[in-house]
């Protein structure tokens, strides 16, 4: 009797990331168009800020998803160091002039309102990369 051997799934830590990436491109679209459709006058740089996030989220979902498959793990790398840099200067600029940002961006305080997922997502792709070859 031969047994065949079925896939199995596995939740790594790329599936995490994916979902994490997932979420955030749903909720910053949404906050951003939600903003924008309402009230676009009232904070035109903080709801600027968070459609570039939902950007940024989606090409992180791609270049994630092509790293899992083995594709473009450099080209990810420096995305999230984009990324990352974009947090610590949209986060530090909030904190430093708050008069400039009079709504919260998905970046807003490193990205507080979403319980700093912002800045430890693109903190995970770097350490999640660094240790595949």
């Amino acid at each position: 009797m031969s047994t065949v051997a079925t896939p199995t799934r596995t939740i790594g830590p790329e599936r995490v990331l994916l979902l994490g990436y997932g979420v955030f491109v749903v909720a910053a679209g949404a906050r951003s168009a939600v903003q924008l459709a309402t009230h676009p006058g009232r904070a035109p740089l903080a709801y600027a800020l968070s459609a570039l996030a939902a950007a940024v989220y989606a090409i992180g979902f791609v270049l994630v998803r092509r790293a899992a498959a083995g594709q473009g793990r450099r080209v990810a790398r420096r995305f999230a160091a984009v990324e990352l840099a974009g947090v610590l200067v949209v986060g530090s600029a909030s904190v430093l002039r708050p008069s400039a940002f009079p709504d919260a961006t998905v970046w807003s305080c490193f990205g507080a309102g979403y319980l700093l997922l912002p800045l430890a997502v693109p903190v995970a792709v770097l350490l999640w990369l660094r240790e595949r070859p």
